[in-house]
């Protein structure tokens, strides 16, 4: 899968992106991540990229021009390349979403800054996407969650498939659950113990136990998805 990924920061992304998961997959060859620079495709020799709002108001607006034409030589005639516009206005990310995307041959993922973008830049997207219901300074923090959430998806770049099927937002019975508890040694731990059933060796009363434990987190931290 290749990111395509435009940003006007692209030097906060090398510690993220080549570490971990991320570089193993990159040196697998199942993921390559593109970093481009927006001022790049600025019209002036100052590398602008930006200018007041009209009508008003604090701060700065990112142009259409060097955006426009960023998507249009990075796209080329490559209709396989869906683009994102990173926007608080956008569709919520989740894992949902994330299991769609990793399907995708290759996304391209742009990174606001300042007050936002050029409204006339949105017909040039295929969709917007937002990490959450709050504001950063720029897109590039939704754009590294986005990398990460679906780069762990594409297979092979887990050892073990079933790491992804199991976990917080994973499908149980038809719905959508926190992940179970889980513990490892020392068996006791200031008193506490791992729960017996863990223990026992009957893997069918523990994947029910796990069951009714995610179930009783969900509704506990996120009465929301059981709706």
């Amino acid at each position: 899968m290749v990111f395509h990924i435009l940003t006007l920061f692209p030097e906060v992304f090398e510690p993220v992106f080549n570490s971990s998961i991320l570089k193993r997959a990159q040196k697998k060859g199942l993921a390559t991540i593109k970093i481009y620079n927006l001022r790049n495709w600025a019209t002036d020799k100052h590398g602008t990229v930006d200018d007041r709002p009209y009508g008003g108001g604090a701060g700065m607006i990112l142009k259409i021009e060097p955006v426009y034409q960023a998507i249009k030589d990075i796209k080329g005639k490559n209709e396989k390349l869906k683009v994102f516009l990173l926007s608080p206005r956008g569709k919520t990310f989740n894992q949902a979403l994330a299991q769609e995307l990793s399907q995708l041959e290759e996304i391209m993922l742009i990174c606001g800054h300042y007050e936002g973008f050029d409204e006339r830049i949105r017909q040039f997207v295929d969709e917007e996407i937002s990490i959450g219901d709050y504001i950063l300074t720029g897109g590039e923090i939704a754009a590294m969650a986005i990398a990460d959430a679906v780069t762990r998806l594409i297979p092979g770049v887990l050892k073990k498939p079933e790491a992804t099927q199991k976990e917080s937002f994973s499908e149980i019975d038809k719905g959508v659950f926190l992940e179970y508890p889980q513990y490892t040694r020392p068996e006791v731990f200031l008193r506490k113990r791992v729960p017996r059933i863990l223990l026992s060796g009957d893997h069918q009363k523990i994947a029910l136990w796990q069951k009714q434990q995610a179930k009783k987190i969900t509704k506990k931290n996120r009465p929301d998805l059981l709706k």
